[in-house]
């Protein structure tokens, strides 16, 4: 249906903002017509026939008022009256014109939009019921051809509307219908948007369309209260109206990163861009140095920058997800330190700020919810009647982690700071931790150490010294002791570009035996000298076993019966070192692999063998 309107006012500025206004909202009028004075208005009434006329009474001359009367009553089927003057005779002219309205200067815009709307609506519908369709006529569009392939369908112009809640589908669904679209589209609503399919038209249409969109938005937020976001798929002659339904459903998540009351133009797949998901252990630092220090600016700055300030392309919305729960779990450690999981209401508050960033449809209320909670955390901490609750282990451990790279950190100080008998607190540690003190420290610097021996070029005297050990080679010691290697082998491996299986193979040789202990179910002489056993296990599985000796039994002699930790020395390729990590791990009389005096096969460096007693 085409609908003209036909604006006659002396004001050149009452004109062109009356226009601009129809264009900003959602008015569908094809054409806007302008009239300067009576003459030129009645012209155009007579050549263009609009369907509805905005008409100044003021400019009509009282001799020539009849003959416009009965034009307007006969060419235009809607009229609206303006007027500057609120006197009974220019209320007795609009009635006289039938007219629907009369706007007295200055009138408002939304009582313009809301008299333009209903005239648009009132015409549309008696050229539906002066028109109405076969009763054969099915619906252009059906729900088939959204999901399926094989089924065919014209080409069309897909609008895929999306609101907040799953909830608020009946209401849109109902608000759609009854919006005055230029063209009136085939509705199917689904469980959390509404696709409208338009006939596919020009260039033209689609940029009307596009705009249209906007003002659409606008009304619903208007009228509704409710929140759009809206992905347009203009088609191609080449797609499915399967391909441009499921390519606008991917764009759907475009809405966690631009918000609600936009709309996107969706023409191809969206392209994520990588991303790892986790903290790097520096982000991990200062997450821990940000939350003791109560530092509310660094926080927020910090997750402005991470998560407000992303450009396209984006990552994935699922990847950014498990980033914010990663920060959760250092807001859980800082809540178990604190004590403040005891308290009923912050637990509360944790797991529904878990739930929004897992559910959430928009990132920024994600970040806005979680700067809250951290503050909320962050005066919980500072109140002093809470102090008695919070954690003595878990600060003791903060503290290790803060002050680790000075040689004279003692289990003295640490129980100082926390506010603790140096004996009571080394219980708690033992009980909560199963570890000591001097294990757990040791195991903090060894842990920081491979991290600095990985990723940077200091020397071992540099590295040693950063770590709290004022010795290069007593650090060297320690460090092979818990590692079994050395610092210098364990930067070669981490810096050898190999293949992966070999990397594989000795990735459990090179953690410290705190951790390993708490994941595997060996003991510690068989992860740092690995049994016939795990060497067979190895052989399995496809790895290179450079470490067994050919002495060892075979896979069926070694499955009923545990097998003594046999002496590295006589096995080549097991340890850079050629001995044991402890003193006391030495292997005891007919411990140290075959008997003494028995026969065995040893290789040279030269790759032969030969015939000798181990």
């Amino acid at each position: 249906m085409t609908v003209k309107l036909l604006i006659a006012d002396r004001d050149a500025k009452e004109r062109t903002g009356l226009e601009w206004l129809i264009q900003s909202y959602p008015v569908p009028f094809d054409r806007v017509i302008h009239g300067e004075n009576h003459d030129s208005a009645l012209e155009r009434l007579l050549q263009e026939v609009p369907e509805v006329i905005c008409i100044e009474l003021d400019m009509i001359p009282r001799d020539r008022w009849d003959g416009f009367r009965q034009a307007a009553r006969r060419y235009a089927r809607r009229v609206i009256g303006i007027t500057a003057e609120a006197t009974f005779e220019r209320a007795m002219q609009a009635i006289e014109l039938g007219a629907v309205d009369l706007w007295v200067k200055p009138v408002s815009p939304d009582r313009v939009r809301r008299t333009l709307i209903r005239c648009y609506r009132e015409l549309a519908e008696s050229a539906r019921m002066d028109s109405p369709p076969p009763p054969s006529a099915s619906p252009a569009f059906s729900y088939r051809a959204l999901f399926l392939a094989e089924e065919e369908a014209k080409p069309a112009t897909l609008l895929l509307i999306q609101p907040e809640t799953p909830e608020e589908i009946a209401p849109l669904h109902r608000f759609l219908q009854n919006y005055p679209f230029r063209s009136q589209p085939t509705l199917l609503p689904l469980s959390d948007a509404v696709v409208a399919l338009f006939p596919r038209a020009g260039e033209e249409t689609e940029q009307a369309l596009h705009r249209e969109a906007y003002r659409m938005i606008n009304e619903g937020a208007e009228r509704l209260g409710i929140s759009l976001f809206v992905v347009l798929h203009p088609g191609g002659n080449a797609l499915t109206l399967r391909e441009q339904y499921q390519t606008a459903r991917q764009a759907l998540q475009l809405r966690f990163y631009r918000g609600d009351r936009q709309v996107v133009k969706a023409e191809q797949p969206v392209q994520w861009r990588e991303l790892d998901p986790f903290l790097t252990p520096e982000e991990q630092q200062r997450w821990l140095e940000m939350l003791d220090g109560r530092n509310r600016d660094d926080v927020k700055n910090w997750m402005q920058h991470e998560f407000l300030s992303l450009t396209p392309p984006y990552p994935d919305p699922g990847l950014l997800r498990i980033r914010l729960t990663s920060i959760l779990a250092q807001l859980r450690r800082f809540m178990k330190r604190e004590g403040l999981n005891r308290d009923s209401v912050l637990e509360n508050r944790y797991h529904q700020i878990f739930a929004t960033v897992l559910y959430q449809p928009l990132l920024y209320r994600i970040v806005q919810d979680l700067l809250l909670f951290i503050y909320e955390l962050f005066e919980a901490a500072e109140d002093p009647s809470r102090r008695e609750f919070s954690d003595p282990v878990e600060q003791g451990v903060r503290y290790m982690e803060k002050e680790f790279h000075r040689p004279e950190l003692s289990l003295k100080e640490v129980a100082e700071h926390v506010g603790r008998n140096p004996a009571y607190f080394s219980h708690l540690l033992s009980r909560q931790k199963k570890v000591t003190f001097r294990e757990l420290l040791r195991t903090i610097r060894i842990r920081h150490a491979c991290r600095l021996l990985a990723s940077s070029s200091l020397s071992i005297q540099e590295i040693a010294s950063r770590c709290g050990f004022p010795n290069a080679n007593h650090f060297s010691r320690v460090f092979k002791e818990m590692t079994g290697t050395t610092p210098r082998e364990y930067r070669n491996l981490k810096n050898r570009k190999g293949d992966k299986k070999e990397k594989d193979k000795r990735r459990n040789r090179f953690q410290p035996k705190f951790l390993l202990k708490k994941i595997s179910p060996f003991s510690k002489k068989e992860l740092l000298f690995p049994s016939p056993r795990i060497s067979y296990t190895r052989k399995r599985k496809g790895i290179a076993n450079e470490g067994r000796c050919d002495h060892e039994q075979t896979p069926g002699e070694t499955e009923d019966r545990p097998r003594p930790a046999r002496n590295p020395s006589q096995c080549e390729g097991l340890d850079s070192g050629g001995g044991p990590a402890h003193a006391d791990e030495q292997p005891g009389p007919g411990g140290g692999g075959a008997p003494r005096g028995s026969g065995g096969l040893r290789r040279d460096r030269k790759g032969g063998a030969q015939l000798g007693r181990l």
